[in-house]
């Protein structure tokens, strides 16, 4: 196990049919004639939390924690930190500044009112602050948030700026962002941040080495994120998706789990907050 250094655990808590993968067959307007799975695979992950001895910030969709205001306070009770991802998971820049502003402010209060915590931090749907969005880390302040982890700094066909920086840094709205984990390797950025690319490869020959060489060569915490739904191989398969969405979105759900726990034992975990006070 790595003693040296505490890493950031985060879970972007979403349901099965509000992802971006399945977007070109389920609209958000199909949502309420799909069974809701999140609150049994968020429940299944806290207890592997527990088992585990793991604190974790758990990124909240609005629309989730209105559903299933019991599971916001376990998550509380627990010693988890509860933080925003939105109501509806739109992508940042599908909003105007207003939207976005009434988006993330209410959400946080709900929240708020939920748990009974304050709620400090943020993650954009899909990673979708960019270069289309220059206001949006104004708009984070404006609605009461201290930090955002919505950068994947890397070269992605559906979000990502490879040229950003890797590490946390702070917004002229001062607003501290925190990107999910990366690491050079050869003059190449390559991600060691969780989600698919966790359940595509090899957890032994890519991501234990991966993380493991962002502690030697950059002496700091990685930040990984995952979601519910992919622990969750008993979920429906939505028919009528393009093939590289059945791939991303249903590829070795049955080996998640598995290697979620190997990852938790060769690695220390914490919250976010506490990795990365503010």
């Amino acid at each position: 196990m790595s003693q040296a250094i505490t890493n950031a655990m985060s879970v972007d808590v979403e349901d099965y049919y509000q992802v971006w993968a399945l977007s070109s067959v389920v609209k958000r307007a199909d949502w309420p004639s799909f069974e809701s799975r999140v609150e049994a695979s968020t429940s299944r992950i806290l207890d592997l939390f527990a088992e585990r001895g793991v604190k974790a910030t758990f990124f909240t969709l609005g629309c989730v924690a209105q559903d299933h205001p019991g599971l916001v306070r376990r998550i509380v009770a627990e010693g988890h930190e509860l933080a925003s991802h939105g109501f509806w998971h739109h992508k940042v820049h599908e909003l105007t500044r207003e939207e976005f502003l009434e988006d993330a402010q209410s959400t946080r209060l709900l929240l708020e009112d939920l748990g009974g915590v304050p709620v400090r931090g943020y993650r954009a749907p899909s990673f979708s602050i960019g270069e289309k969005t220059p206001w949006a880390y104004d708009v984070l302040a404006e609605a009461g948030y201290a930090y955002s982890s919505s950068l994947h700094p890397i070269v992605h066909d559906h979000y990502g700026r490879p040229d950003a920086p890797r590490f946390p840094y702070d917004e002229a709205s001062g607003i501290r962002e925190i990107p999910v984990a990366t690491v050079e390797w050869h003059g190449r950025r390559i991600t060691c941040a969780g989600g698919g690319f966790f359940r595509l490869l090899p957890y032994a020959a890519w991501f234990r080495p991966l993380l493991r060489r962002l502690h030697a060569q950059d002496r700091k915490p990685a930040t990984f994120y995952f979601h519910p739904w992919e622990i969750d191989a008993g979920q429906p398969h939505v028919a009528g998706l393009p093939l590289r969405s059945r791939l991303r979105h249903y590829t070795n759900l049955t080996k998640m789990e598995g290697k979620l726990r190997r990852l938790l034992a060769d690695f220390q975990w914490d919250r976010m907050d506490r990795v990365y006070p503010i």
